[in-house]
């Protein structure tokens, strides 16, 4: 990498503050009360012209239609490209999310399939870099319009797009017969990408240089979409944000409830099959013509089987031949680099939302829960994990769940990968990040699932207000990790600790905290969540 680009990066993206971009130029934009009055910015697609906004530092297109709606005889197959209009359309509003429960009520539309592209407003000449964003949302929830990229887009110097896809039942449905069957959503994920590849270039983007990268279970998609046939040529780099293809909850490490199966984040297609059938037996639709009979039911009576669909993505299907974890074991994967990793404390929102719910972890149930989750193995885990080394039981569970549902999986997961390609792992360490969770008071929320979102995007549209300058410093930090990565392969952040490629067992993650926790710097994961451990009793 070139040492003007390094330069140029530390600038931008080291400052602290808000991390105002301090090389390169912006664009000029009018002045109202202090602030950029927005201005119309019109780009030409494959598909038509639309007309979006520019405020002086980014160019930003909301509400896109990528294909066409998936109704009627379009729901559960894969998506039609999108056809043609005339004219300008509008791409200046937000897009409507897809179906989904939020707070008990049904919420967005099965009209759905629309992605965002936020783009530096200042001019280089040169092509930069995509990063295509899978929001993460358990595929039953969330939109890529949550999402605001525009602190990304800045100060990283790239074009980002955040997508849309289907989800619960409208995204992984799968019948005897169906073609597609468990995979429309990741259908939509690679129609996003090939309409990503067809228009990178009117908005400055290189379709020759495109990240893919997502959390949760937009990082299950995009680990499962390196497995796939289907996604070459349309992912140049990835980013897996706790969502290793190895992640694997056994019984009660994902929630402590009472007969909590084991699962993974995949599922055979015989069992995704399964699934459909049990569906359609509680709508009325067992006998006859199914899929014509599901077809015919509103979204809402839909949302009465949505659940059952969570973790569903089906594998023995054409978009994934394989079973993921197998895939990266086996090395049927794309050869590009990877950035991979999540969060310190993974399972803590998870095990305090369940106390929250009436199920919470107590010394007379943790021997129980140990039992149900690992048999024989219970009193070794027990002696690993003893209630006397944490402050309460159900940090004690949070820990346990956090290092064999998550941690030890993810590191696993990047050992299969690093024997293949070039990896960079990560964890995301800050104790004091923002309390997505809604943790209640007593139980630590730490670096819990999805905490290292508002340091790489703005939540809603808005920034975390609550941010210390440090925390303001780490977000910089990282975009500037994630962004060179997307520019070169390689988060080298000129001013910031490098960042060694992982080499299999032992090797170096990158712990991302804030400088009064000790700071951005290496650390040996193979050692502190216990995976040594872990792999002698799971393998």
């Amino acid at each position: 990498m070139g040492s003007s680009y390094r330069r140029t990066r530390l600038v931008a993206l080291t400052a602290g503050g808000c991390l105002a971009l301090g090389a390169g130029g912006v664009q000029a934009a009018e002045r109202v009360d202090g602030a950029a009055k927005p201005r119309p910015s019109i780009v030409k697609l494959d598909s038509g012209r639309i007309r979006g906004v520019a405020n002086g530092k980014v160019r930003t297109y909301t509400g896109i239609r990528f294909a066409q709606p998936p109704v009627g005889e379009l729901r559960w197959k894969e998506p039609v490209r999108v056809k043609p209009w005339k004219g300008v359309a509008d791409a200046t509003k937000p897009a409507g999310q897809c179906t989904q429960s939020e707070a008990g009520k049904q919420v967005g539309g099965e009209d759905c399939l629309f992605l965002n592209v936020t783009v530096p407003a200042k001019r280089t000449g040169r092509a930069l870099p995509v990063m295509v964003w899978l929001h993460g949302g358990g595929y039953l929830t969330g939109s890529g319009g949550a999402y605001d990229a525009q602190r990304l887009a800045d100060q990283g110097d790239v074009v980002v797009v955040t997508a849309n896809y289907r989800l619960g039942a409208f995204g992984y449905l799968g019948l005897p017969g169906l073609a597609g069957s468990g995979t429309f959503g990741l259908a939509d994920q690679l129609e996003a990408l090939r309409w990503t590849k067809r228009n990178a270039a009117a908005f400055g983007g290189d379709p020759r240089n495109v990240t893919l990268f997502g959390e949760s279970s937009g990082g299950v998609s995009t680990c499962a979409l390196l497995t796939s046939p289907a996604a070459r040529g349309l992912i140049d780099k990835a980013v897996i944000q706790s969502g290793s293809c190895m992640l694997e909850w056994v019984s009660g490490t994902y929630l402590p409830l009472p007969g909590m199966p084991a699962f993974t984040p995949y599922s055979s297609l015989k069992a995704n099959q399964a699934t459909g059938l049990g569906a359609a037996k509680a709508l009325g639709c067992a006998a006859g013509d199914q899929l014509s009979c599901l077809r015919a039911k509103p979204a809402a009576a839909l949302m009465e089987v949505n659940d059952r669909f969570a973790s569903n993505l089906a594998y023995g299907t054409p978009l994934l031949p394989l079973n993921p974890p197998q895939a990266l074991r086996k090395g049927a994967f794309l050869r590009v680099p990877v950035m991979s990793g999540g969060t310190k404390d993974e399972g803590n929102s998870f095990i305090a939302g369940a106390a929250q719910a009436g199920y919470p972890v107590t010394a007379d149930n943790y021997p129980q829960l140990m039992k149900g989750a690992f048999g024989e193995h219970a009193d070794a885990v027990m002696k690993e994990y003893p209630l006397s080394g944490y402050s309460s039981p159900g940090l004690a569970w949070a820990t346990v769940a956090g290092d064999r549902a998550w941690a030890c999986p993810t590191l696993w997961g990047d050992q299969a990968i690093a024997a293949r390609t070039r990896v960079y792992a990560f964890e995301f360490a800050d104790e004091k990040a923002p309390n997505l969770g809604r943790v209640p008071a007593g139980f630590p929320p730490g670096a819990q699932h999805g905490s290292e979102l508002p340091y790489l995007f703005d939540l809603g549209g808005q920034p975390w207000d609550e941010f210390t300058s440090e925390q303001w410093r780490l977000a910089g930090q990282m975009i500037g990790y994630w962004s060179a990565f997307a520019h070169t392969g390689v988060p080298d952040l000129a001013g910031a600790p490098d960042w060694p490629a992982f080499r299999g067992s032992g090797g170096t993650v990158l712990s991302l905290k804030p400088t009064g926790q000790g700071g951005v710097g290496p650390t040996d994961y193979s050692g502190k969540p216990r995976c040594r451990f872990w792999s002698k009793i799971t393998n």
